[in-house]
């Protein structure tokens, strides 16, 4: 029998819901994987969250919440991560690295996704050719590369939990053309996203899993180990 988990529902390739997977693994829970396709969104999701995007994360009705839901990727990592969080992603007793990883997130989200976003699907953005969206995007990577500079990862030393959540949309960039960007003056960046890229922890949240439907049998996440 199953016993009564977190629900989490997904997209293999969206970077927000990646990178709440990342924390999820991470921090050793075990939860329900929903896989969704975004152009048939199931019922269930449009009514735990209505506006329809993902990751969303529903408590089950036994927890303290209530059945909470979360439904906004940087707070699902935060919820994982504070119930369990080995290798300070969060920065505990350092809030001078908290801000400076919150900030970089929150750029990152507000500003950098914008401008990928048009450079990805630039048809629909007739206004300005790719190449100018691309240059809006290089003000974010010359300032990583310029952090990466300083020390091994975005704030420091040790993985944060800005590395984790902004790699995923650097992933997005590079996949974009990826000849420009391994060809960009960005050396330290291009290794960073390698890194991450390679490491057994983004292996896991990338496996493949059927789309949800109802009545389906439930999909453990991350998957019992089946060697």
């Amino acid at each position: 029998m199953t016993p009564d988990l977190p629900i989490l529902y997904s997209f293999r390739r969206c970077p927000y819901a990646m990178r709440a997977r990342l924390a999820v693994v991470h921090s050793g829970i075990a939860v329900e994987l929903r896989e969704v396709v975004l152009k048939n969104k199931p019922a269930e999701l449009l009514q735990a969250s209505p506006k329809g995007t993902v990751p969303v994360l529903v408590l089950p009705a036994s927890s303290e919440k209530e059945g909470r839901v979360i439904d906004e990727s940087r707070d699902i990592m935060r919820w994982a991560l504070r119930l369990n969080d080995p290798d300070n992603w969060l920065c505990a007793e350092d809030p001078d690295r908290l801000w400076q990883s919150e900030a970089l997130i929150q750029e990152n989200d507000a500003v950098f996704k914008q401008h990928l976003d048009r450079y990805k699907y630039f048809e629909r953005y007739p206004e300005h050719p790719q190449y100018y969206y691309r240059e809006q995007c290089e003000t974010t990577l010359v300032k990583l590369e310029r952090l990466l500079e300083q020390h091994r990862y975005l704030v420091g030393e040790s993985c944060s939990i800005a590395d984790i959540a902004i790699f995923p949309f650097i992933r997005q960039f590079a996949h974009v053309d990826r000849e420009w960007f391994y060809n960009a003056p960005y050396p330290l960046l291009q290794h960073w996203l390698d890194y991450h890229l390679q490491s057994s922890l983004f292996i896991e949240v990338m496996r493949k899993y059927q789309q949800w439907q109802e009545g389906a049998e439930p999909q453990l996440f991350p998957a019992p180990d089946t060697h």
